[in-house]
């Protein structure tokens, strides 16, 4: 009899999410109860207690947020995880949290909408929400899942994107990857490399808690370790107070946008197979990128030179690897389940290099294999 593995585990995307989080150190969820992603804060419920941490369950999903909010200024690591319905209503307090720069995580797990919409069948309806939907100008980062084992993954990562940059990380599922389950074998303890907000190394009466800097990410202290400052949702000044001269509003503006724009090679993740010989590349995300990568070697076994590009950083764009497909492909797919959210992107930074198709369904059912395969084999 072959030994059991104990990092081997058969897990759903929810209940890998929960795990991620866990073990990056989140020591503090808030949320309310919404399908498809209850399950992701029924687990934190049962398992922060046991490790001294906190869970709390809000009364409405705008109170979740900022409660998560709160437990990060003071030192938690903290996040909340949703579905659409909520991810809407968390979008104020999202936008405070970038400029304040509190780090923290939210989960969305995407179902058919808009409004109620489709509670129970999955969609790919929140991707440019997950980019401009809260208010202004403001830097995103968004990652996307497509297996069990990226939502442990990708849990972390965000931790480690949110951490790094004092920025809040969404995690994209939708309801297909959040309730499959797959065997996945999990890292050991002390294996996942963990990454903790920079704490200031100067006494509190020197501290400058939104100072310049080269990376662009100013140090953070804690709420209640003797450092003071000032936090608000108004333009503010390096020490925090409300500004209104344009010589500290510009380069305030340009810092939170150069803290993640320089530092993209750390941000960006995706998988190409086949790209630079391809005749068609299909570009693909969520669990839509699971029929893509099939159709892509159905298509390889018919003789069709197919080319594949998941996107699993959907935000900052991953311009840089579109470009390399569209420059070396003479047409690309862009599959996914809403009304074009991504390929409007493709065909942004196309400039005449290729034709750009799409496949777009939102019926609440996933598109397939075949359905990627019958359009591949129309535009080749």
């Amino acid at each position: 009899m072959r030994k059991r593995n104990p990092n081997e585990m058969l897990l759903q995307g929810n209940e890998a999410v929960a795990e991620g989080a866990l073990r990056a150190g989140c020591r503090f969820f808030a949320g309310y109860p919404i399908t498809p992603a209850t399950e992701i804060a029924e687990i934190m419920s049962v398992r922060l207690p046991r490790l001294d941490g906190t869970f709390i369950q809000m009364e409405d999903e705008i109170a979740s947020l900022g409660a998560v909010i709160g437990a990060s200024l003071a030192g938690c690591k903290a996040m909340t995880a949703t579905s659409g319905p909520g991810f809407s209503l968390m979008q104020e307090n999202l936008g405070f949290a970038i400029i304040a720069e509190v780090p923290c995580v939210l989960v969305n797990v995407m179902r058919g909408g808009p409004s109620t919409g489709l509670p129970t069948f999955p969609a790919q309806g929140d991707v440019m929400q997950a980019r401009w939907g809260t208010h202004g100008d403001h830097p995103s980062i968004v990652l996307c899942a497509s297996t069990v084992k990226e939502c442990f993954d990708l849990a972390i990562k965000a931790f480690n994107l949110s951490e790094r940059f004092r920025n809040p990380v969404v995690l994209l599922l939708d309801e297909v990857v959040a309730h499959m389950r797959e065997k996945v074998v999990l890292p050991a303890e002390g294996e996942v490399e963990i990454v903790d907000r920079v704490k200031p190394k100067v006494p509190p009466e020197w501290y400058i808690p939104y100072e310049d800097t080269p990376s662009g990410v100013p140090a953070m202290a804690n709420f209640g370790e003797g450092y003071r400052y000032h936090v608000t949702g108004l333009t503010h000044d390096i020490r925090g107070f409300p500004t209104s001269r344009p010589d500290e509003i510009g380069p305030f503006n340009a810092r939170l946008f150069r803290k993640v724009s320089q530092h993209f090679r750390e941000i960006e993740m995706g998988e190409m197979d086949f790209v630079d010989e391809a005749d068609i590349t299909v570009i693909t995300y969520g669990c839509v990128a699971r029929s893509a990568k099939r159709a892509v070697r159905d298509a390889r076994e018919m003789g069709i030179k197919a080319g594949f590009l998941k996107l699993t950083t959907i935000w900052p764009f991953m311009r840089g690897p579109v470009e390399r497909a569209l420059k070396t492909s003479k047409a690309v797919l862009v599959p996914e389940m809403n009304m074009g959210q991504i390929s409007r992107e493709v065909k942004r930074v196309n400039q005449a290099y290729s034709h750009v198709h799409t496949l777009n369904k939102v019926d609440g059912t996933i598109i397939t294999p075949e359905e990627i395969l019958g359009r591949i084999r129309e535009v080749v």
